[in-house]
């Protein structure tokens, strides 16, 4: 074989390679969700126990999650800030975390997702402000439904966590 040959041989190798390669798969971007209209948390003054009834960010007290997720939704990010500032305000005030799943998967697997989930509220409310040593954090996995058919829509009514204020 001549060098010609060998080199086109080479190329036409090299060419045929790079077109087996494994492309890169391009995810699209997901569009965004619509924010919670939640008002901002008051700058102005400082909370008081009467807002968490009053209040309708403080009035908002459960955390929706996706399937096997413990990520929280851009949503609810508003809502972590209201509850911080409310825990950096009235220091003597105390909350629990309720994690909860829905009803698959097994015992402890859920009552491990449901942690996880109260874990990074728990997180969410650290970073905006509020003190670690007045959030109590407990799963209850998939033991405390609040809705018991067997579709999406109910599952997604019980992945869920709840803030519960122990001490206002």
């Amino acid at each position: 074989m001549n060098k010609t040959v060998r080199v086109a041989l080479v190329a036409l190798l090299c060419v045929g390679a790079a077109a087996c390669s494994k492309k890169q798969e391009v995810k699209p971007q997901p569009a965004p969700e619509a924010p919670v209209t939640a008002p901002a948390p008051s700058t102005a003054g400082k909370y008081t126990p009467a807002d968490l009834d009053t209040d309708a960010c403080l009035r908002q007290r459960v955390v929706y999650f996706d399937f096997d997720k413990d990520e929280i939704k851009p949503e609810f990010q508003q809502i972590m800030a209201c509850h911080a500032k409310y825990l950096q305000d009235r220091p003597m005030a105390q909350i629990r975390l309720e994690g909860n799943a829905d009803e698959r998967g097994t015992r402890e697997y859920n009552l491990g997702l449901g942690e996880r989930r109260g874990n990074a509220v728990s997180s969410a409310l650290q970073s905006n402000g509020g003190s670690a040593s007045q959030i109590n954090v407990i799963s209850y996995g998939k033991e405390k439904p609040v809705c018991r058919e067997h579709n999406e829509d109910c599952w997604s009514k019980n992945r869920r966590v709840e803030i519960v204020y122990t001490a206002k």
